[in-house]
């Protein structure tokens, strides 16, 4: 599953409902209206910035000890990643789809800071993510 990705979309926009961060992938509604128009060069930096972002948050709340147990399952489950996707930002991909199924996070090499259930620690993680995301938008806008 680890082919060409042409977006970071996952096919959650909230953007469409009024977010100016979309919830699914991080992204700023305005990254969203311009991905198309961007080059390959931009597009490896913008998602470079949404991979370390995502592995920043995650780290907070789980550590991948078995990076390979991790992979094995995307691929059974058919979650797409990319081959040069940190393998937290790959666990949070994991956690979205499947938080509601999975019973045992060891055995998806995954051991969170916490002893919480999938479905939790994907929520607190989501609304960390959205915060930082929005920071992130924050920190653009006073660039600009």
């Amino acid at each position: 599953m680890a082919g060409r990705i042409a977006s970071p979309c996952v096919g959650l926009c909230s953007t469409t409902v009024g977010d100016r961060v979309c919830r699914g992938c991080q992204r700023i509604d305005d990254e969203i209206r311009d991905w198309p128009a961007l080059d390959g060069e931009a597009r490896e930096r913008r998602m470079t910035e949404l991979d370390a972002l995502r592995v920043e948050v995650a780290g907070r709340h789980l550590s991948v000890v078995d990076a390979a147990a991790l992979e094995a399952q995307l691929v059974r489950h058919r979650i797409r990643f990319r081959a040069d996707q940190p393998p937290l930002s790959r666990a949070v991909e994991l956690l979205r789809v499947g938080r509601d199924r999975i019973r045992d996070l060891s055995r998806y090499g995954l051991a969170p800071v916490e002893s919480l259930d999938a479905a939790t620690l994907h929520a607190r993680l989501a609304a960390d993510l959205l915060d930082a995301a929005e920071a992130r938008r924050e920190a653009r806008a006073s660039l600009s």
